[in-house]
């Protein structure tokens, strides 16, 4: 009788402690999925690539709406259109080569994800690292002083972001951010001595199903007599790849141009931009 109650409480127990085993296990974890995506509207995240995986972006901002329906709100006016690919090394470093069709604009950076915010809570935010340096290859030989040395042509961009999932829906990331930049026709932005910009990104997601969420984008730009950008969109998941519909007031796609000016003012100036996002695993992760 005692060796049946004995093998009767066992088998009660049994799944009780496998329970207890799988959340010790899984309670140190790294969060999932703080952002959809590597990228957010416009600027990078504290999202993670797998080793051995390449994130290949497509990004679009297209004419402002003020055209109406005989422009089609602003598509009829051109695209800005920026590819991307960013390899990841290991978990925690990533390189990017970008390009931009404005300006013919090269940009390479690199991801370092110091800290990942963890299910116990024993880190409670995911810290990450961003710089950056891109070359504008457009044509300038129309100007009067001749074309721009290489080092003319040359700007530099940082971002440190910070970011914590406060639940399964709300996620917010803050980016301190700066970037040297220089102009040579000072045509798009603000003429004078000024080359050294800086700015407070905001991003923020609201998920609203299993695979949708809503976006914003906010960076006020902290050289006073600049504007500064804003986005509002939806991220989807279908079928491996994240798409990103958005309204933002800049056409820039790279953080140096983001931060040197060329906004325009919210709620007249406004811009359909869609991003199309995709991972691919190239090796053995491990």
């Amino acid at each position: 009788m005692k060796t049946k109650l004995i093998l009767f409480i066992f088998f009660l127990c049994s799944p009780a402690m496998a329970q207890l085993e799988r959340k010790l296990a899984t309670e140190n974890q790294e969060v999932d999925l703080i952002f959809h995506a590597p990228r957010h509207i416009n600027l990078l995240t504290v999202e993670p690539l797998d080793k051995n995986t390449l994130h290949f972006a497509i990004m679009h901002t297209f004419g402002t709406l003020d055209g109406g329906i005989r422009n089609l709100y602003g598509l009829d006016n051109g695209a800005n259109i920026q590819f991307s690919f960013e390899y990841a090394l290991n978990e925690n470093f990533s390189l990017g080569a970008a390009r931009s069709s404005r300006d013919k604009f090269y940009n390479l950076y690199g991801r370092y994800h110091l800290l990942k915010q963890t299910n116990d809570e024993k880190i409670p935010f995911s810290l990450s690292l961003m710089a950056g340096a891109g070359v504008n290859s457009s044509d300038y030989s129309f100007l009067p002083e001749g074309s721009p040395s290489f080092q003319e042509r040359t700007s530099y961009a940082a971002q440190l972001m910070l970011a914590r999932k406060f639940s399964d829906k709300l996620s917010i990331q803050l980016s301190p951010m700066m970037a040297y930049f220089v102009d040579p026709r000072e045509v798009y932005f603000i003429e004078g001595d000024q080359n050294l910009y800086m700015a407070l990104g905001l991003s923020t997601k609201y998920k609203i199903t299993g695979k949708s969420s809503l976006t914003l984008q906010y960076i006020p730009n902290l050289n006073s007599d600049l504007r500064s950008n804003l986005g509002i969109g939806i991220d989807v998941e279908a079928g491996g790849h994240v798409f990103q519909m958005y309204f933002v007031t800049s056409q820039a796609l790279n953080e140096q141009y983001l931060l040197a000016g060329g906004n325009g003012v919210p709620g007249e100036e406004f811009r359909v931009g869609f991003n199309v996002n995709r991972v691919f695993a190239t090796g053995r992760r491990r």
